[in-house]
């Protein structure tokens, strides 16, 4: 069978089957499987496929159809113009995380910093500010011990390993020292929303999802903890779930230790982040 006529196949099976951006998808499994960029795809489309690219091809396309995510398959998403290694024990980076990156950039103005990520699965997030912060010294720490090889590796592939630290801990359980800034993207998911979600978010790490009953556990636990391992003036800058402002908010302005709260929205204009400065009156 050609290129051509088996990239064809394989969107028909996807369209078939109610899969959107079935023409990409179909595409982009291909190119991975054949190891050819998209120009060198379109060039050889009358090239014949092995019989064994074929099954791997049209079992990657099974796969789909089942509700594995594509980056898992081809075990590999971009984040902040970075590229990352992803698999089934890690959630997928996405665009929207990009807004708090952003916001600690902008907070840390290239200065030294000593910066913590709390849960910090394929290393996105400390990996694109220990890549966009000239002097920082980023710790990166998850509870699972497959998310921070996974993040090592992604250190290592991206160059930035020197100005990392890695700690396995169940958020700040194994944390010494204080920070500048602790940034976060805890689970924040309701625990009974999760089964509602597409079978694609399913298929990634519940353990990265489910934030409780009330998507609200880890929040409660950053903001009554993150004080103690925060300077005087540091900043506490977390990823929230569109619907979570108020409630996160809430958490913050009955604590004591906190000031300049504000939140910020992505681009599609949903509450995306919450920052809050430590300032003990003490």
């Amino acid at each position: 069978m050609k290129i051509q006529e088996l990239m064809e196949k394989g969107k028909q099976k996807l369209i078939e089957n109610q899969i959107e951006e079935a023409n990409i998808i179909a595409r982009v499994l291909l190119q991975f499987v054949l190891a050819l960029n998209r120009t060198e795809l379109l060039m050889n489309q009358e090239q014949k496929v092995e019989e064994e690219k074929r099954q791997e091809y049209e079992k990657a396309i099974q796969k789909i159809i089942e509700g594995i995510p594509m980056q898992y398959i081809t075990h590999k998403q971009e984040f902040y113009g970075i590229p990352f290694y992803v698999d089934e024990n890690v959630l997928i980076p996405q665009p929207d995380t990009e807004i708090l990156v952003e916001e600690v950039v902008s907070l840390a103005k290239n200065q030294q910093e000593d910066i913590l990520d709390i849960g910090t699965g394929s290393g996105a997030i400390g990996i694109a500010l220990a890549s966009n912060i000239t002097s920082a010294n980023i710790t990166i720490s998850d509870i699972s011990k497959k998310a921070l090889e996974i993040a090592k590796k992604n250190a290592i592939e991206n160059k930035v390993i020197q100005k990392i630290k890695l700690v396995q801990s169940n958020l700040f359980e194994n944390i010494e020292g204080t920070f500048s800034i602790i940034v976060s993207n805890p689970p924040y998911i309701e625990t009974e929303i999760i089964k509602e979600l597409p079978k694609q978010v399913q298929n990634e790490p519940i353990l990265a999802l489910d934030g409780g009953k009330d998507g609200l556990t880890f929040y409660r636990k950053l903001v009554e903890e993150a004080p103690n391992y925060l300077r005087q003036g540091g900043y506490l800058c977390m990823e929230i779930g569109y619907n979570q402002k108020k409630a996160v908010l809430e958490l913050l302005q009955n604590s004591p230790r906190y000031q300049h709260t504000y939140s910020k929205k992505d681009l599609s204009g949903n509450d995306r982040i919450i920052i809050a400065q430590k300032w003990d009156n003490q």
